[in-house]
């Protein structure tokens, strides 16, 4: 068991010193955030969104511009069309058969050729003005819609960094662990061979350093696994050597901020994305309703056409055609399709109505959770930070008392413990604050706005 031990111990330190020699380029929360919001995947398709609205509202407004298209066309008669004519001689009836027109006259020729322009533009209509409103609001809803996606982005940075941070600090705390176990070994060897330890206590020696390796192990498995997510959601390769700047204790002067009062979600990214839904409902209402008043258009066309029984180009004659005119529609009658579209907007609008009353009600809920947690995690902090000073005080004594055979390894033992739990829980209170803290900005919208800063 010996030789397993040792064994053990070595791989463990030989990973160690593989984990110094290899140091990341260790980056802050700031460069972290900086990175992802250039390369996150949900930031560049926001991004995309925008411009794609961008070219559909300039789509649109190419509705008040002229149409102008080209047209050109060939025609191949098969069977010319006759014509009869009666002619009244002096007679008072009919030419009947065998008569001067019995045989009928061919109309036109063998090819007909056309080519022209023509333009049409509108003049009144109330419909398609509202509809170009409209298509701006849609650039507005994609533009909040990319600031949602920045603001997501920053929450899902800030937690994963966090977690990155906590790992790391488990991971000192389980190295800590074993260094104490290990000495605790190396001093019972010790006292046994000298005769003041009994086998006993050798053994437990044994079992708390083979205990402290998987402890080890698994935390440092834990710090990886966090900088791959970190990695993810920055949106770098996950094999880029970096690192989290710094540790979770550097936080802690956060806590002792006092909490903030009268918060409102109304810079939240859902409600603002709900307002302008409701903006394009109120206007899709109108919309349905101007489609009632008459519109006017504007028309001219240009042509020039040519008939001949050959293909003789040069020969041909071409006669123009063109003409200018307006055009006016007056809806009267389309079987209540035109009302019922206004009572289907109006329901629209009232479903949008409730739905933004939950959100509202769901967000306060989220603001006061946010707040609850990061109230419970500053009290769960001072009172770890407390039981940690105790706890190494308590460490001390009974390391210093077993040493001289005061006390027994069961005692120091479960002082190591206290102090591991301590430790941890001082980092578990910073990260929950965090955490917490986090989530209450995403749903404030705090960060990212115009011309302002509003992080907590």
């Amino acid at each position: 068991m010996k030789k397993s031990i040792l064994s053990l111990i070595f791989l463990s330190v030989v990973a160690l010193s593989a984990q110094a020699q290899d140091a990341p380029r260790a980056i802050t929360l700031e460069d972290a955030i900086r990175i992802a919001l250039s390369e996150n995947a949900s930031v560049k398709v926001a991004d995309l969104e925008i411009e794609r609205t961008g070219y559909a509202r300039k789509g649109t407004y190419s509705s008040l511009f002229p149409k102008i298209d080209g047209t050109g066309s060939y025609q191949r008669t098969i069977k010319k069309q006759v014509m009869y004519m009666d002619f009244n001689l002096g007679g008072s009836g009919s030419q009947g058969e065998g008569g001067a027109g019995s045989n009928g006259i061919e109309m036109g020729r063998w090819n007909t050729w056309s080519a022209g322009v023509s333009a049409s533009m509108p003049l009144v209509n109330a419909q398609l003005w509202q509809s170009l409103k409209i298509s701006d609001q849609d650039v507005e809803l994609a533009v909040e819609k990319a600031r949602a996606s920045r603001l997501e982005t920053v929450t899902q940075v800030k937690k994963a960094y966090y977690t990155v941070l906590l790992a790391k600090e488990a991971f000192e705390v389980y190295k800590s662990v074993y260094e104490n176990a290990l000495a605790n070994h190396e001093l019972t060897q010790k006292k046994f061979n000298a005769q003041r330890a009994s086998e006993l206590d050798l053994t437990r020696a044994k079992t708390a350093l083979a205990n402290a390796i998987p402890n080890v192990v698994d935390s440092e498995n834990a710090v990886q696994l966090s900088l791959w997510q970190l990695k993810a959601v920055m949106g770098v390769d996950l094999d880029a050597e970096i690192d989290a700047a710094g540790t979770i204790a550097d936080y802690a002067r956060e806590l002792q901020q006092p909490l903030p009062e009268g918060l409102s979600p109304d810079d939240n990214s859902t409600l603002r994305q709900l307002a302008i839904q409701a903006e394009q409902l109120a206007g899709n209402i109108r919309l349905q309703q101007y489609a009632n008043i008459p519109t006017l258009a504007l028309a001219f066309s240009y042509s020039l056409n040519a008939m001949a029984n050959d293909y003789v180009f040069k020969d041909y004659r071409w006669s123009p055609y063109s003409y200018v005119g307006l055009s006016l529609s007056i809806p009267i009658f389309n079987g209540g399709k035109r009302y019922n579209a206004i009572r289907q907007a109006k329901v629209q609008a009232a479903q949008l109505d409730i739905q933004r009353a939950d959100v509202e009600r769901q967000l306060q809920i989220a603001i006061r959770s946010s707040l609850s947690t990061m109230g419970t995690a500053t009290k769960s902090y001072a009172s770890a930070s407390s039981a940690v000073e105790t706890a190494e005080k308590a460490y001390g004594i009974a390391n210093q008392s077993y040493e001289v055979g005061r006390s027994t390894l069961t005692d120091l033992n479960d002082a190591q413990l206290a102090l591991t739990q301590a430790r941890l829980g001082v980092c578990q209170a910073i990260f929950s604050y965090l955490s917490a803290k986090s989530d209450l900005e995403g749903t404030l919208g705090a960060d990212f706005l115009p011309e302002k800063d509003n992080r907590i």
